[in-house]
């Protein structure tokens, strides 16, 4: 399922989003911008592995937590407490390394190596949903390549046409560079 860019005036003006892991974006209204560096500046200081967050419960449209996810000492806590800071029907947006890709072993600080899958036990309806309390709809997810126009076009279609069968036999042939997520809470 293909995820296009994000259109802010699809939702209206009473949007308000969470940036989780914010790093150095700028400031806008409507945007709480959290992040465990005060050398960013962020909105709010915090360590993403501490919870709760400082958040009320359904508090956000929209929480972006790109490139972050990786980072994070238990991914399902997070995901819970994501889950819980959004409002029913609110969207979640992630980006993290494909486990194929080489950044996602050459930065240190990476304590996950996700696949396409990795946040099928969050979806509604999961076989092994019962491992946490939050559920999600998939509204699409993508594997995206670089390099080459073969790459990024004709590798991309196979492997998000067949992620399963790309994932255990191509993904170390024909490495991919991240994934992408869009979610959205049920409550």
């Amino acid at each position: 399922m293909a995820l296009g860019p994000y259109n802010p005036a699809f939702v209206g003006p009473s949007l308000r989003v969470l940036s989780v892991g914010a790093g150095r974006r700028a400031a806008e209204s409507d945007v709480v911008r959290v992040d465990r560096s005060p050398a960013v500046a962020p909105d709010v200081v915090w360590d993403l592995d501490a919870r709760p967050y400082p958040f009320d419960d359904s508090s956000f449209d929209r929480v972006e937590c790109f490139d972050v996810l990786e980072h994070l000492a238990d991914v399902s806590a997070a995901l819970e407490e994501l889950h819980r800071v959004l409002r029913p029907g609110g969207t979640l947006e992630i980006t993290t390394p494909h486990f194929s890709c080489a950044n996602s072993y050459v930065d240190p600080t990476h304590r996950w190596h996700l696949s396409y899958f990795s946040l099928d036990y969050f979806v509604e309806g999961h076989e092994l949903g019962y491992y946490s309390a939050s559920r999600c709809r998939m509204l699409g997810r993508r594997i995206h390549f670089r390099g080459g126009r073969f790459r990024r076009s004709v590798v991309a279609r196979l492997a998000n046409r067949r992620p399963a069968r790309y994932e255990e036999s191509w993904a170390w042939i024909l490495p991919a560079w991240y994934l992408e997520f869009r979610l959205e809470a049920v409550k």
